[in-house]
């Protein structure tokens, strides 16, 4: 077997994993596809391109994704680096100018002398190469097949939706409002990270109508609609019951106008996507609609009305494995180990447990090339419950996952149901600190 490691995908995963073995002293093979050969949602050929949302959710260690992030950069995540040197306002949450972002991780790659990037498509992994398969959610049809050959089965789906991305000149502020819900995230005596549309019962019902009734891009006939609940279309939550957008993407609780005290019966938040604030995106408006629809529909929104739009949302059909069947908790595929899986083809979920699941990948893999044992990260971490979840998870009823803390094993002591996070947040540092220590001796 070569000493040298092969990842294929320049996305999240591959990028992280190909630092992480990198810095382990491995010598790396990159390969990305693009500009060669496009993807539906890819618009550049840069590494690390985000096609959805700018935002990695929450910062908070109190939160579940928040304390994946702490554990990430404990072991010098790439991608962590990049999206805090790229960060732009979002209160609480890592959102980031995804220009700047995939800028800062394609030089950081370009740059590291372990690394060699190839653009070019591989679609053939029977060459006993150790390779790690970071593809992502948009695997070109070859490499999907050979996958599907390899593991003698078929894929799991699910459809992901784009939010739209808005001009900042064209949004009317003499209608909207900025602040963060609750106040939180502000700098003092600051306005607010996000830009709010307040809609009175009247506006909201007629916009929930207006979703219903526009036109959608269909689906093609021999393809189900299965979605991510993390990622439902906009049309998809209002056809559930006219009130769930309310208690959804447009929950008005903890928002009020900060001149007036008005509050209201929903919300529309826009969130910055650059450093500039040129541009925001439409905050949980992903959607199916027809482009014309879009325009139409979201321009009755309040403060929209001349509302250009620099991407309109969009729909693409995600791909992933079944894990549980699969794999071995070294994410090696169990008849293949020469073959590490890492990123949204394994089953999780969003760009911070993909990026996660690629900084895993890149520790084992080195470890093998290197000759020493795979230690997976602990049970009690994010990062080990995220990897016992998508290789113990029930394979008959396996579906993408974001990290959450009822992945987490229980505390061995009773405490305090207000407690209980603050308690298994410490003990995955502690433990985190354990399992770095042994790795230690494996990075250069």
């Amino acid at each position: 077997m070569s000493e040298r490691l092969r990842i294929i995908g320049g996305g999240l995963a591959g990028c992280e994993a190909a630092w992480q073995a990198a810095r382990r002293g491995v010598e790396v093979d990159l390969y990305e596809m693009r500009p060669h050969k496009k993807t539906p949602a890819h618009e550049t050929s840069g590494l690390a391109e985000l096609v959805c949302s700018n935002s990695f959710r929450s910062n908070s260690v109190e939160n579940a994704s928040g304390l994946l992030k702490e554990e990430m950069r404990k072991l010098d995540s790439l991608i962590l680096q990049g999206a805090d040197s790229c960060r732009v306002p979002a209160g609480l949450a890592l959102a980031v100018d995804r220009a700047s972002f995939s800028k800062t991780i394609t030089e950081t790659i370009e740059n590291d002398p372990r690394i060699t990037i190839h653009r070019e498509e591989i679609n053939d992994l029977e060459e006993k190469t150790l390779t790690i398969v970071a593809t992502g959610p948009l695997t070109s049809d070859s490499l999907s097949a050979e996958i599907a050959r390899l593991t003698q089965g078929k894929y799991l789906y699910f459809y992901d939706a784009i939010s739209p991305i808005l001009h900042a000149d064209s949004i009317d502020m003499s209608t909207a409002f900025k602040g963060s819900r609750y106040g939180k995230g502000n700098e003092e005596g600051g306005e607010g990270d996000y830009i709010n549309l307040g809609l009175s019962e009247t506006q909201y019902y007629q916009f929930v109508e207006d979703l219903l009734v526009g036109e959608k891009i269909p689906l093609r006939e021999f393809e189900r609609a299965i979605y991510f609940e993390g990622c439902l279309p906009l049309e998809e939550m209002a056809a559930r019951g006219k009130d769930t957008l309310a208690f959804g993407p447009m929950k008005p609780v903890g928002l009020e106008h900060p001149d007036t005290g008005e509050t209201y019966c929903a919300v529309a938040q826009l969130r910055r996507e650059d450093l500039t604030g040129d541009y925001f995106s439409m905050v949980g408006f992903q959607t199916r609609l027809r482009y014309p629809e879009q325009k139409r529909i979201f321009s009755t929104l309040p403060a929209l009305e001349k509302a250009r739009f620099l991407r309109y949302g969009s729909l693409h059909r995600n791909t992933y494995i079944n894990a549980p069947r699969l794999m071995r908790i070294t994410l090696q595929l169990k008849r293949h180990p020469h073959i590490f899986m890492a990123g949204q083809l394994t089953g999780v979920e969003g760009y911070l447990e993909s990026a996660a699941i690629g900084l895993i990948a890149g520790i084992n893999a080195a470890a093998t090339i290197q000759g020493e044992p795979i230690t997976p990260p602990p049970a009690t971490t994010a990062l080990g419950a995220l990897n016992r979840y998508i290789i113990e998870a029930n394979p008959k009823k396996f579906q993408p996952m974001n990290i959450n803390y009822g992945l987490f094993p229980p505390l061995e002591k009773r405490v305090p149901k207000k407690l209980r996070k603050k308690h298994v947040t410490n003990r995955a540092i502690e433990d985190l600190e354990q399992w770095r220590s042994k790795l230690d001796s494996q990075t250069v």
